[in-house]
């Protein structure tokens, strides 16, 4: 009987782990954009759309209290997008405002399985809605005009950095009343940000004054980049700078709540999402009001507008941002605005999440594979925490020791609990145990473990990063779940070493234990699981030699 009911265990398990890997192919992978709203890097070329409609509410009031015209118009049905070309960035320009209403990173594909199909993160209304808008505004701004916003005319309608150049200038122009203006989007080889300035041409017989501001709206879809099937999303929301606080998140819900607005000077406005972060970045000495709102579509708006900017009549003036859209890359978030690189969100535990990345991207530096470099810092740690660990594991050989002393006490008082508890504490004092010792390895790894976990999550270096064999990338789930089956087998054999709880009840919990772990740690990133089987093995290692030499001493000679 025995041996039917191991097999029909076996059967199901096998049957189980086999249902597993065939919804995890069909469900376990994020979809393709549809072709009309990807953008085919093959081609080079991004659809001659226009920009969805724009509403009353994208143009913000500026400091003077203009209101925003009543209604802009959409674009004319022969509107050509702009397209623009990098060695690591592919956008389109709509020549009505000047916002780039899509853009693509050729450099991090959507899926690894298609490195033709490059991540989008703006778009203008194919997945979702998610654009960069900028303008001026004020008493005499042309996006404030209620003739609706200006439309700009270009010399050419693609640009593209040749091999060999290092800057690519796009201009477009405009001229209305007397006032010629020019929009120039500046950028440069390798870099994901790009200026984007004006310069105001005023021949008109009047002052002219106006403000500049920046924005990024987005509807409220779903994030593509989220790899997580935890339950456990990364932050999807906005973002901003204050003089009190350098990282101030201001969620969706928030939006939804009441609008946030404050007057700093310098400072920055972002959307985060997993991975990848986009951000205006003005002047570090200007006086701006950071904005967060909401439009009458339903989008989420954050922005700045600038200060006033007044021209004399025969004079010129020049104002502008820059625009960050690319990964996560801490060390060149840093070197643009402060606080910025704080969108690579470690969550509470930053400060410890912070010291691991540094030095497990050293580690990356020597050897070249985040994988082995996860191995690696896995002993480093251990080495670490070493002395720590062996106190507590010498403290549950002890307790391993003293077993059949405790099966004896149990025996002798039976059932009243009272007298079992004192016995046992009596027991305890006279071998010098400490009960709770064996706990301590566990607390004090919890909050490495989470960290750890956050940086794996957080960071983009991990993104479709490669270890071995199948696993192919580090930032999700291990395709096959052998990693979590491993663990949860060297947690079995760890548990081994450890002392037999006296309560039958707490006994069998610590037997589901491996089981319950093992199903949890199926969906966790396959670099925190490499790194718990890792941490596994050398615990047991450790765990077994310094049992092994205490019962050996324990041993009556």
């Amino acid at each position: 009987m025995d041996i039917k009911r191991s097999i029909l265990i076996v059967a199901l398990a096998i049957v189980s782990y086999l249902m597993v890997l065939q919804w995890n192919q069909d469900y376990g992978q994020a979809a393709l954009p549809t072709p009309n709203a990807a953008t085919n890097s093959a081609a080079s070329a991004l659809p001659d759309t226009p920009a969805a409609k724009a509403s009353n509410d994208d143009v913000p009031t500026a400091h003077s209290g203009s209101a925003a015209p009543d209604t802009l118009p959409s674009p004319a049905a022969n509107d050509q997008l702009i397209r623009v070309k990098t060695d690591v960035l592919e956008l389109a320009i709509d020549p009505r405002g000047g916002d780039v209403v899509q853009l693509t990173l050729p450099g991090y594909p959507r899926r690894q399985d298609r490195p033709d199909v490059p991540f989008q993160l703006f778009d203008n209304g194919g997945e979702r809605l998610y654009l960069a808008q900028s303008g001026l505004t004020g008493s005499n701004g042309p996006d404030a005009r209620p003739a609706g916003r200006p439309l700009y005319s270009s010399a050419k309608a693609e640009y593209q950095l040749a091999d060999g150049q290092e800057q690519l200038v796009v201009e477009l122009t405009f001229s209305d009343a007397g006032v010629n203006y020019v929009k120039r989007f500046a950028f440069q080889r390798g870099q994901y940000e790009f200026t984007v300035g004006y310069k105001i041409d005023n021949q008109s017989g009047q002052p002219w004054s106006g403000n500049l501001f920046a924005q990024l709206k987005r509807d409220a879809s779903a994030d593509p980049s989220s790899t997580t099937a935890t339950g456990t999303a990364t932050y999807l929301g906005a973002a901003l700078w204050t003089p009190s606080e350098p990282y101030k998140k201001v969620s969706m819900k928030d939006m939804d709540k009441q609008g946030f607005k404050e007057t700093v000077q310098g400072g920055w406005v972002a959307w985060l999402q997993h991975y990848f972060v986009t951000a205006w970045i003005p002047a570090k000495g200007d006086n701006n009001v950071l904005q967060t709102r909401k439009d009458s579509q339903g989008n989420y708006i954050v922005g700045f507008t600038g200060a006033t900017l007044n021209v004399a009549p025969g004079s010129q003036a020049e104002t502008g941002a820059t625009l960050y859209a690319g990964p996560k890359i801490q060390k060149h978030l840093k070197e643009l605005s402060p606080g910025l690189e704080l969108t690579v969100d470690y969550g509470i535990l930053w400060f410890i999440a912070q010291p691991i990345f540094w030095l497990l991207q050293h580690i990356h530096s020597l050897l070249g594979n985040w994988g082995w470099s996860i191995i690696v810092l896995t002993i480093l740690i251990k080495l670490a925490f070493f002395p720590l660990s062996a106190a507590s594991y010498k403290s549950m050989a002890r307790m391993r020791a003293v077993s059949p002393k405790l099966q004896a006490l149990k025996e002798q008082h039976g059932d009243d609990r009272q007298k079992m508890s004192q016995a046992m504490m009596e027991l305890y004092k006279k071998e010098k145990i400490n009960p709770l010792g064996g706990c301590l390895p566990i607390l004090v790894q919890m909050p490495v473990f989470l960290a750890l976990y956050w940086v794996l999550l957080e960071s983009v270096e991990m993104r479709q990063a490669p270890w071995l064999l199948w696993i192919t990338d580090l930032s999700i789930k291990d395709p096959f779940f052998l990693l979590p089956i491993i663990m949860g087998a060297t947690m079995f054999i760890q548990q081994q070493l450890n002392p037999t709880p006296p309560d039958p009840m707490q006994a069998k919990v610590m037997k589901l234990m491996p089981i319950i772990f093992t199903f949890f740690f199926l969906w966790f990133p396959a670099g925190l699981v490499l790194y718990w089987v890792v941490n596994n093995c050398l615990s047991i290692a450790q765990q077994w030699y310094i049992t092994r030499k205490i019962e050996a001493a324990a041993k009556p000679a």
